[in-house]
């Protein structure tokens, strides 16, 4: 009897590790060639959904006036009570903004690049090196001191409205500082782009010209 039960229990563990020498050998032979390829566009559809997408325009406005604010945040507000002259204190705001656009913002903007040169058409100055950082210096300064006078104009604009010459409506805070500093390097983005376009129309219509001299007689 139990020379029956040990032959049974042999016979049932050989078959085990046929089966399973079997399934080992079929997964060891398969054709990876049959094995169906998918897009990425279809295996999104699959994937899971619960991240937010930021548009990348909000991205990239969102860099610009945080550093711009993240400046007036330390450097007006913490330095004014030492600088009591507005001219110096522009100069130095200026400074210090053309420094960290052209050292932290662009770098950031750049590292969310996933192709070289990609995000080149929010930088205001895309040229790397002493000579992009200098002209971030100077085209700083010029955004700080259009952001001054949009200020005072937006004072003054009240005061006339209100009658009271001891109203001030807008104090320089760093939220509204980068809101109007990022707006301010849009404008000359757009600007710069619109000369760049007429600019290339033109050499465009120029060659065109040299190449069919007979079409314009």
């Amino acid at each position: 009897m139990k020379d029956s039960e040990n032959d049974r229990s042999q016979s049932e563990k050989q078959s085990n590790y046929e089966l399973k020498s079997e399934a080992v050998e079929t997964l060891a032979n398969a054709d990876t060639e049959e094995t169906p390829q998918y897009s990425e566009e279809e295996l999104g559809k699959y994937r899971s959904k619960k991240g937010i997408h930021i548009p990348e325009p909000v991205k990239m406005l969102f860099i610009k006036a945080w550093f711009a604010g993240a400046v007036c945040y330390f450097i007006l507000w913490g330095l004014g009570t030492y600088v009591s002259n507005t001219i110096d204190m522009l100069f130095i705001l200026g400074i210090v903004l053309g420094m960290v656009t052209d050292l932290l913002t662009n770098n950031v903007i750049r590292f969310l690049e996933s192709e070289k040169g990609e995000n080149d058409k929010w930088l205001l100055i895309t040229k790397r090196g002493i000579a992009g950082f200098f002209a971030n210096l100077i085209f700083s300064l010029i955004i700080v001191l259009c952001v001054f006078v949009l200020y005072d104009l937006i004072n003054r604009f009240v005061i006339v409205i209100t009658s009271d010459p001891d109203n001030l409506f807008l104090g320089v805070e760093p939220v509204f500082y980068g809101l109007f500093c990022m707006g301010f390097e849009m404008l000359f983005i757009g600007i710069k782009r619109l000369c760049l376009s007429i600019f290339n129309d033109a050499k465009r219509s120029v060659q065109e010209s040299y190449r069919n001299p007979g079409d314009g007689a």
